[in-house]
């Protein structure tokens, strides 16, 4: 059994990660969706996934939003990722990796 200072870390941790994901003031933050539909899934997407929220939790980025949802409609392209910056049209990824999900963290950071 894991200790209550071990449990209260995983604790902060996990609150960290869904902070991420809430959905506190939309209209001025970056948002990252990644199509997780069977296709998505199938094709890798919750490694996408992961890797975002942990690329985000590492470089401890504040007004950057990432969620998931179902088919984006790309299904021999998968995974997809769409980013939705304020105020610029949506750019959409397609065949994207865990190594694609950071670089696409680091050209937000640099936009």
């Amino acid at each position: 059994m894991k200790s209550i200072a071990d449990i209260n870390e995983i604790r902060a941790k996990m609150q960290a990660q869904i902070c991420l994901r809430d959905n506190s003031d939309a209209e001025k933050e970056i948002h990252i969706i990644v199509g997780m539909g069977t296709c998505g899934l199938n094709a890798g997407a919750r490694t996408v996934f992961n890797a975002l929220v942990d690329e985000v939790e590492t470089k401890n980025l504040k007004g950057v939003l990432v969620t998931r949802t179902g088919c984006l409609g790309n299904c021999e392209e998968e995974p997809v990722v769409e980013v939705h910056v304020p105020g610029k049209e949506t750019v959409k990824y397609t065949k994207v990796n865990a190594e694609k999900a950071v670089e696409i963290i680091n050209d937000i950071v640099k936009a």
